[in-house]
């Protein structure tokens, strides 16, 4: 039926990544240090948990070692919730959280699996997102010569991807080449069934 809203259903992860790209990320993850921007924006995610008083997050993306949680800060009990499929021990799909932080992730996504991936932050945005995109090219390279940003898009373009999913709250460019969004998971009212009430 037109018009209706449904929550994006959990994606399989083949939807999410292909096996290849699983792997590459694997020896990236082992080459390189991943997840440093984690650390800059950590104070402000910091801030964003206190004043909302997040008690569960999920890292999307979270990288081997974890910077997020290992620079957060909670005045108060807060669970962190890893995940990383470029990392076995935080491979495990994820759950729903309360906020969830993908910090320089989307970038490196397969541009075939980028709208799959989107649907499934959405899905497990209880209620606020942090995500942060770099639009440049990377300094790391796959193996196949390949710059390891996948998608070098501009702000312009990941928008309206952003907003048909989220109700974004601030739009903030760090640098000349990167941004973050804060943004809330929006009302979704739905019957037994799962069809939209509204």
């Amino acid at each position: 039926m037109a018009g209706e809203m449904r929550l994006p259903e959990p994606h399989e992860n083949s939807k999410l990544f292909s096996a290849e790209h699983q792997a590459e990320q694997e020896l990236l993850h082992d080459k390189y240090q991943y997840g440093t921007a984690s650390i800059e924006y950590a104070p402000l995610i910091t801030q964003i948990v206190n004043t909302m008083g997040v008690t569960h997050l999920l890292d999307y993306g979270c990288g081997k070692s974890c910077n997020l949680a290992k620079h957060l800060k909670p005045d108060h009990k807060l669970t962190y919730q890893a995940y990383d499929p470029g990392v076995p021990r935080f491979s495990k799909p994820p759950l729903p959280a309360q906020f969830v932080a993908c910090i320089d992730v989307l970038e490196h996504i397969e541009p075939d699996c980028i709208e799959a991936v989107l649907d499934d932050l959405c899905r497990l945005t209880e209620g606020a997102a942090f995500l942060s995109i770099d639009t440049a090219p990377a300094q790391k390279v796959l193996s196949d010569g390949r710059n390891a940003h996948l998608i070098q898009q501009d702000l312009r373009w990941w928008l309206p991807r952003l907003w048909d999913r989220w109700d974004i709250q601030t739009v903030q460019q760090t640098t000349e080449h990167s941004f973050y969004v804060i943004a809330m998971a929006k009302v979704r009212l739905e019957a037994k069934d799962g069809k939209a009430l509204v």
